[in-house]
This record gives C-alpha cells, sequence and structure tokens, in this order.
C-alpha cells in the first residue's frame, strides 16, 4: 500500500504538516512486488472508506488554503471563490455522510477545538445545502417589480437582485481548522484499520491470494 498523498497549509490552519502514518507493503519488508490483487471484506471495505474521507477533508484544506489567498483581495474573483468555497463545502459535508459513516457530530468533540465547534460544524452543512442547492441560486435573490412614473402609471418592470452574503476570512480558517483536525483523528483510524487488513492478507496462502482480481497499478520496482 502507497501513502496517500497529504498536505496542509500553515496558512489555513497555523499547524505543521501532518503526515499519513501508514508504510506501505513494499517499504516495510523490502521485498519487490510483482502484483496488487483486490481484497474485499469488511476489513478492506473500512479502510476504502476511510481513505476516501481522509481526500475529501485534504481536499477541502486545500480550497480553504486558495481561499485564505483571494477572499480578503477586493479584486478577488468572485466566480473562484463560489467554486472553492462550494468545493470546501461539498467535500467536508460528505465526510459526514450517514451512509458511509465514517465521521459523527460527536467526533468533534475529540478535537478540543475552542468555540461552539458543532454549532459551526451544523452551519457548514447548511451552508453546503444552499450553495450546493439545484434550485435555487446561491449568489443573488430576485424580486420583479414595476417601474412607476410621476403620474403613477407603469412605465416598465424592473428586476431587482439583493446579493447573498459572501464567505469571509475568518469561516474559512475555522473550516480549514476542523478538517485539519479530522485529518489527525481519520489518520489513526487508518493506522489501526490498516492493521486489520494486514492481519487479514497474512491469513491468505499464495493460492488464494493469486486467485484474488488483479488490480489495474503501477507496482513500485
Amino acid at each position: 500500500m502507497q501513502r496517500l498523498p497529504h498536505r496542509v497549509s500553515r496558512r489555513v490552519t497555523g499547524h505543521g504538516r501532518r503526515a499519513v502514518a501508514s508504510a506501505g507493503v513494499a517499504e516495510s519488508n523490502g521485498v519487490a512486488l510483482n502484483a496488487v490483487r483486490r481484497l474485499d471484506g469488511r476489513e478492506a471495505a473500512d479502510l476504502g472508506a476511510l481513505a476516501a474521507v481522509f481526500d475529501d477533508l485534504q481536499y477541502a484544506l486545500r480550497c480553504c488554503e486558495h481561499l485564505v489567498g483571494v477572499v480578503t483581495r477586493p479584486d478577488g474573483d468572485p466566480a473562484l471563490v463560489e467554486a472553492l468555497w462550494t468545493g470546501a463545502l461539498v467535500a467536508y459535508a460528505r465526510c459526514f455522510s450517514g451512509r458511509a459513516k465514517v465521521l459523527t457530530e460527536s467526533d468533534l468533540a475529540d478535537l478540543k477545538l475552542d468555540g461552539a465547534v458543532a454549532d459551526f460544524h451544523r452551519a457548514l452543512l447548511r451552508l453546503r445545502d444552499h450553495y450546493a442547492s439545484r434550485h435555487a441560486n446561491p449568489r443573488e435573490t430576485y424580486t420583479v417589480g414595476v417601474a412607476q412614473k410621476n403620474d403613477g402609471t407603469a412605465a416598465g418592470v424592473a428586476v431587482i437582485g439583493a446579493p447573498q452574503p459572501g464567505v469571509d476570512d475568518t469561516t474559512v480558517r475555522q473550516l480549514g481548522r476542523i478538517a485539519y483536525g479530522l485529518s489527525g483523528l481519520v489518520d489513526a483510524r487508518m493506522q489501526a484499520a490498516q492493521q486489520r487488513v494486514h492481519v487479514v492478507a497474512q491469513g491468505l496462502d499464495a493460492r488464494r491470494l493469486t486467485a484474488l482480481p488483479l488490480m489495474d497499478v503501477d507496482v513500485p520496482a
């Protein structure tokens, strides 16, 4: 198993980088590999789900990193800000999917962050629904009116747009801190899950391993 890429910015979190503490098989025993085979089962599914959530947390962090550089600029591109913020919200909220059941709101207490973290988390989930809505424009609400002449008669139709509040630097940084802390939590769980998968793999002899489906990946030399 190769290391998952991990990138955390000091600009967003105020902390240093956290590395994934999961050594690959090739690194751990020095034996050259000639194939990678798919392993099914509960242990493998659990590890895969953790890896997917870890990747989403990293994506949210990368979006926050870019946002810190543009959200406070007066000449910042609103389209870029919205795209990055929407991406961060969608990725973050997906980590708490009830289907995957990897993270829950109760995990936030383990981060030991100051403030009403749970309330902020719920607000982020509502914002995700707002920005990723299939039915409503998240940027502006529009109202139609009638322009009136001095004599009281109609002069024309007016379409008035009311901009919605945008994201601010403080909110971006707070999301970055939470995603960073959750990355450490998921990282630790991945270590334990990888050990369980390794135990399962060690219980398979060469014949049973060879019978497993091949995975189309680049095998390190």
